[in-house]
């Protein structure tokens, strides 16, 4: 009788006192039967804007659009930061950047001991893997990793040519050769990340597509003119083969029987790669497209969901929806309770940082800054103000070998910079281009895209207060070297990209210094 009783308690008491205490994930009743599968959908260099369901009036999304239909919508998704290589560590590792060491940079790496979500599910029998870009760029093995963290590689299949631009690699039939791999039953976690939008873009083929120039949406930060217009049409076409590849991946998944099962997830890394959107803090360059469809574990689906999200909250909630514990480590936090329509804890606010882009100033150095995001303020704390947020005007002293080069080069990069000092263009160039204070606070209400810095104003004391006071609390409970005055090695970190200028060198045994 003991024994039954043990027994009882054991499969009764614990799992509720595990849930109370958070030891336990509160999973949907269908994910306790059976491992659900995951499909992660990561376009390079997309903006929260540019989907047809988020409302832009010229892009064809029907994959997107379907997962945000039959699944849910944020309109609140930001990645932990700007760039490539920590925007994929960050979501792969379920932590901010500065917690992640040399991963905190682009053209780094991702140290072995940082546990990811893919070799979680690995461990319990997922087969993973992943095709096109994966975690990138940089070089694993210096961080002690022999494999890309994002799973096993399938890049065999080819695309005949499309566009010049265009990569050929055929990442839906790679995902076909992926699952006719896996065991039967086996759960699977598999990574699609195409290297589009990624500039260079085929020059004018937005509009030999048949797309009119006339209904494209310029945001505010770009002058309006054609050649932006037509810029910004040929990136569209780019985003439009990302979400060509998720429907064709969906279809693979229907037909073997396995789409509800799956948990799909279409997202960007950050945003488009134009100035003062792609390499800054600003919505246009880290707020995110993202929908999420699992009909067997989200309830309601079809909803938009207003909570705040970092794309660093999937890896516990991949974890949590596969009936595992999230290791330590992992300080984001899972979605399961927006999947149950039920938010447990307020979701009012996203952290967001950077530190060394492309290193782009004399010495290579970075342009170090954090920012908390709410519904109503952006407020983001320079670290370093006399630095150039967008790279050195010299393009001697950068890595690239470009002026502004934390930008990449583009027809509405170079349009801005050989027009800075006219009428309609000089404002928007040296907010692209031009130094920045320590604070910066923009009222989101009135001025969605940022361009009215509101610090230091008097109506807007308080606010700023309170939100640098909310930002550094978090910075110091996460263990932000910079906000707990430790050293803060980013600038010294090894860069492992291709470095067109030769001049300077990083040494890690270094501290920093301005």
């Amino acid at each position: 009788m003991k024994v039954l009783y043990r027994s009882i308690w054991a499969k009764c008491f614990l799992p509720c006192l595990g849930l109370a205490l958070g030891l336990l994930p509160a999973l949907p009743e269908a994910a306790k039967n059976s491992r659900p599968n995951i499909l992660f959908c990561i376009s390079d260099d997309q903006s929260y804007a540019h989907t047809g369901a988020n409302g832009d009036p010229v892009i064809q999304t029907p994959a997107f659009d379907r997962v945000a239909r039959e699944g849910l919508r944020f309109v609140h998704a930001f990645c932990d930061a700007p760039t490539c290589g920590p925007s994929r560590s960050a979501i792969l590792t379920g932590q901010h950047i500065w917690r992640l060491e040399e991963a905190g940079n682009i053209h780094s790496t991702l140290p072995a001991k940082f546990a990811t979500y893919t070799e979680e599910l690995g461990k319990v029998g997922y087969a993973v893997g992943f095709t096109g870009k994966g975690w990138s760029p940089g070089r694993l093995e210096a961080g002690g990793r022999s494999a890309n963290p994002a799973g096993r590689e399938f890049n065999n299949r080819r695309l005949a040519p499309i566009r010049k631009s265009i990569s050929r690699r055929d990442y839906s039939a790679n995902f076909d050769d992926f699952l006719s791999e896996a065991k039967p039953g086996q759960p699977f976690c598999f990574w699609l990340g195409t290297h589009e939008p990624h500039r260079a873009f085929e020059p004018g083929v937005g509009k030999s597509s048949g797309k009119d120039p006339a209904k494209v949406v310029v945001p505010p930060i770009f002058p309006d003119n054609d050649i932006v217009r037509s810029d910004i049409l040929d990136y569209l076409v780019e985003v439009e083969h990302f979400d060509k590849m998720v429907e064709r991946a969906m279809a693979s998944l229907e037909k073997i029987g396995q789409l509800d099962n799956t948990i799909i997830v279409v997202t960007s890394d950050h945003g488009m790669p134009f100035p003062r959107a792609k390499a800054s803090l600003y919505d246009d360059g880290s707020r995110v497209p993202l929908a999420i469809r699992w009909p067997r574990g989200i309830r309601n689906p079809g909803r938009t969901v207003e909570a705040f999200v970092n794309l660093s909250d999937l890896a516990p909630t991949f974890l949590g929806a596969a009936g595992l514990r999230t290791p330590e480590m992992m300080t984001a936090r899972s979605l399961v309770d927006v999947f149950a329509a039920n938010v447990t804890a307020k979701r009012d606010e996203a952290f967001i940082a950077m530190e060394r882009h492309d290193g782009c100033r004399k010495g290579g150095k970075g342009y170090p800054c954090r920012a908390i995001r709410t519904a109503e303020f952006m407020y983001i704390y320079n670290f370093e103000p006399s630095r150039w947020p967008s790279g050195s005007p010299d393009a001697s002293v950068c890595a690239r070998a470009i002026p502004y080069g934390e930008i990449d080069s583009s027809p509405t990069k170079t349009f801005m910079m050989e027009h800075r000092n006219e009428h309609g263009v000089a404002r928007l160039a040296e907010l692209a281009f031009g130094m920045r204070p320590a604070e910066e606070l923009y009222d989101l209400k009135n001025d969605p895209h940022q361009l009215n810095n509101l610090a230091g104003k008097v109506d807007y004391l308080k606010q700023q207060a309170e939100l640098r006071d909310r930002l550094f609390a978090h910075l110091k409970k996460t263990k932000d070297p910079r906000a707990l005055g430790q050293a803060a090695p980013w600038d010294y970190y090894p860069y492992y990209g291709l470095r067109r200028n030769k001049d300077w060198k990083v040494d890690p045994r270094r501290q920093p210094d301005n």
